[in-house]
């Protein structure tokens, strides 16, 4: 991808997420109903950008958002069937770098998240290689560095170790990290709510993933909790992972990078 694709994409995308969308309306609505005639028209802008607020903030409505994509493919909890795979994957999830911070500060909790379940997948896989994968984007330093050295520090060799640093997204992460493996079978490891575009894009490049989420931000519940009566941030992060991913489909979709057979 040319940077001016890639950087509108990242750029762009956020004004379309929830949290964005709902201050976006009721700021035009507040422009209509304080500067102009319009005050239907602003009336009725507050009054979607309220709706949207509770269907974004209440945890129940955004998890109907989100659940039927984190659990698109189901969670592995035992790789016995897969003794032989030599690969596992882990797909970077965010960082920010900062040589003042320990190395934990400086990975987002999605990307820790993924790395501990890489780790996890890849000392049941005796003999695999773990495929640390995250260009610099934004940040000066690769993700794939940060990770490694992390993954490091909770005892995995140097020698099992083996880093993407140049992708500036998943479309990328699927062409260089195909580059590395070839078409062998192995074991791809992200967030439940991401897997299903990385899978359609990675099977977009011939290559065939077991795909094993991790992260989900769905669980089942027997129990109510006062906080779900109530809008939360839990609830906007949640419509948020759902509308980007969509938002994330629907663009390899137009672009022609995905294949949902394999």
């Amino acid at each position: 991808m040319d940077a001016p694709i890639w950087v509108v994409k990242k750029v762009v995308g956020p004004f379309f997420l929830p949290a964005s969308l709902c201050f976006e309306i009721l700021i035009v609505a507040l422009v209509l109903l304080w500067f102009t005639r319009k005050q239907r028209a602003g009336k009725l802008l507050v009054t979607i950008g309220a709706a949207l607020f509770a269907l974004f903030g209440y945890s129940a409505s955004s998890s109907i958002l989100l659940k039927p994509l984190e659990y698109r493919y189901p969670p592995v909890l035992s790789f016995e069937k897969e003794a032989g795979v030599k690969w596992v994957v882990v797909l970077g999830g965010g960082h920010a770098s900062d040589a003042r911070l320990p190395v934990t500060s400086q990975i987002k909790e999605t990307a820790l998240v993924r790395l501990v379940e890489g780790i996890r997948v890849h000392r049941m896989l005796p003999g695999s290689k773990l495929v640390l994968s995250g260009g610099p984007v934004f940040d000066r330093v690769p993700e794939a560095k940060l990770m490694a050295k992390l993954a490091e520090d909770l005892g995995v060799s140097r020698e099992q170790l083996v880093l993407e640093e140049s992708s500036k997204d998943t479309k990328d992460e699927a062409k260089l990290i195909r580059k590395i493996i070839g078409r062998e079978r192995f074991v791809l490891v992200t967030s439940a709510s991401h897997m299903p575009r990385a899978v359609a894009l990675f099977r977009k490049q011939g290559m065939n993933p077991i795909p094993d989420p991790t992260g989900h931000l769905v669980k089942e519940s027997t129990r109510l909790a006062p906080n779900d009566f109530f809008p939360s941030a839990h609830g906007f992060q949640k419509a948020k992972r759902a509308i980007y991913e969509y938002l994330g489909l629907l663009w390899g979709k137009v672009r022609g990078q995905l294949s949902f057979h394999g």
